[in-house]
């Protein structure tokens, strides 16, 4: 019983500033109509499997169920990691949430651990893949998928190869840190090394076995977690209290490592994959594998070059016009502009760091907010004031809540809102308003078949987010 494991972890810096804290890169559509969570889902399409059981923070939770259902894919849970502690917790918890759901005692489940941040161009060498994995996994082996390299990458970490076991899989040698480049180039031209691409394939209890037997501390934190869930919407909440005091670790450093072996011994084996792989990890990652013009620039959105190449250009916005430029990143959102040299776009993260320092909102959100009942876009803001543009989703409604601080004027544009407003409720229709005092309290619902499409203007001493006192909340936000 082939159970897929979707992390959807992440911090959203790499690929600032399009990703965010709390919109990191797996909810983006960097590449194609889908975001990469969607195409993750996608790729599982003809794979004989159980629906996948999804692992993210519990500040995501609400975008990754969204996508999730925007895309149609079902899922067999959502996980809710409180806080991050790498891969190897994180991968525990899905092995013990597998194992406790699968009610017929001869069908074990066998776990296939992807990220939710790669790029996979080739479908169906992918699926081959992990078709020839899934019976060295049901013989009781730990699986990496190592990807075949097709260049000298410094970015990456490698796996060797060791003892042949078919013409599909080997025993792994070692794991290999990131190289400098000329001892990547070694590795590409000995034909020995792969890329650690991050995925796996094991039976869910020989994964418990192996985190009992080289990291007991993690797999005692992770059961005392699940010891406790609490199931609330599709979201799978773990205790936090023992979540929080568990070790952080990768499963490489954690599981992989301690099971490979030079000698052939050990119980782990490589599968290689040939399917276009790429981490998206950077911006010049990214237009490596973008559709490009006849001057080598990849554009999205609204982009017009005059005599530039080799340039990674993408408006969110407004028009972007270059001239006489080369090999430069250039990103554009309704608040913020990059302009890297791409060859310098692995130091974006200090950008990031440098914003965090300094307590900018930047680094974190976007101006526009998404929430379980639809989005916010933050359009102007003033010592006293700010206003808003509101979108909520047909048959979805905010939390019952009152402000200390602040009143708003809301202004209908489009559909129809159900408003509560103190002991009374009215319907406000296009180009109508109504005024909520502050200390009120107040609800907004969309009743209708459309998006709901408002303006909330607020006025006040204090408009922080969280001047916010929620009554009742079909989102298990209070």
């Amino acid at each position: 019983m082939l159970i897929p494991i979707i992390m959807a972890g992440g911090t959203g810096s790499r690929l600032w500033p399009l990703s965010r804290e709390l919109y990191p890169k797996q909810f983006l559509k960097v590449v194609g109509d889908e975001s990469m969570l969607q195409q993750t889902f996608a790729r599982l399409q003809g794979l004989d499997h159980q629906p996948p059981l999804l692992i993210c923070n519990e500040e995501h939770r609400f975008i990754a169920a969204e996508q999730t259902r925007l895309g149609g894919f079902e899922h067999s849970g959502i996980i809710l990691e409180p806080v991050g502690r790498n891969t190897a917790p994180a991968i525990a918890l899905a092995a013990l949430q597998a194992i406790e759901q699968v009610t017929d005692s001869e069908a074990e489940p066998i776990l296939l651990v992807l990220a939710a941040d790669h790029l996979i161009e080739n479908q169906v060498a992918f699926q081959f893949s992990v078709n020839q994995a899934l019976a060295y996994a049901e013989a009781g082996q730990l699986v990496t998928f190592g990807i075949v390299p097709t260049a000298a990458e410094t970015g990456y970490g490698y796996i060797k190869r060791g003892l042949s076991q078919s013409d599909t899989a080997f025993k792994v040698d070692s794991f290999v840190e990131k190289p400098d480049l000329n001892t990547a180039q070694a590795y590409l031209d000995s034909g020995e090394y792969y890329w650690n691409s991050g995925m796996f394939m094991f039976k869910a209890s020989q994964y418990i076995d192996e985190l009992r037997s080289n990291n007991p501390a993690i797999l005692a934190a992770c059961e005392k977690a699940m010891s406790a869930t609490q199931a609330d919407l599709d979201f799978v909440r773990v205790d936090k209290e023992a979540f929080e005091a568990c070790p952080s670790d990768s499963i490489d450093y954690a599981v992989m490592e301690p099971v490979c072996s030079a000698d052939g011994s050990g119980n782990l084996v490589v599968v290689p994959m040939n399917a276009g792989w790429s981490d998206v990890g950077s911006w010049s990652a990214l237009w490596d594998v973008s559709e490009k013009d006849c001057d080598n620039n990849a554009h999205k959105g609204d982009v017009i070059a005059v005599k530039s190449t080799n340039n990674y250009v993408y408006s969110e916005n407004k028009l972007i016009a270059t001239v006489g430029v080369d090999n430069l990143v250039i990103v554009e959102t309704k608040d913020a502009i990059l302009v890297a040299d791409k060859s310098q776009v692995q130091n974006v993260k200090a950008i990031v760091q440098r914003l965090k320092d300094t307590d900018r909102s930047e680094y974190k959100i976007h101006r526009e907010v998404y929430r379980p009942w639809g989005k916010y876009d933050s359009i102007d803001f003033g010592a006293r004031d700010q206003v808003k543009r509101i979108t909520v989703n047909p048959g979805q409604k905010l939390s019952i809540q009152k402000h200390f601080h602040r009143s708003e004027h809301w202004i209908v544009v489009a559909g129809t809102a159900s408003v509560t407003n103190g002991d009374e409720v009215i319907l406000v229709t296009e180009d109508q308003s109504t005024y909520i005092p502050l200390g009120t309290i107040h609800a907004l619902e969309n009743p209708g078949k459309i998006p709901l499409e408002m303006i909330e203007v607020q006025t006040g001493s204090y408009l922080g987010e969280d001047d916010i006192v929620r009554f009742e909340d079909r989102y298990g936000r209070i």
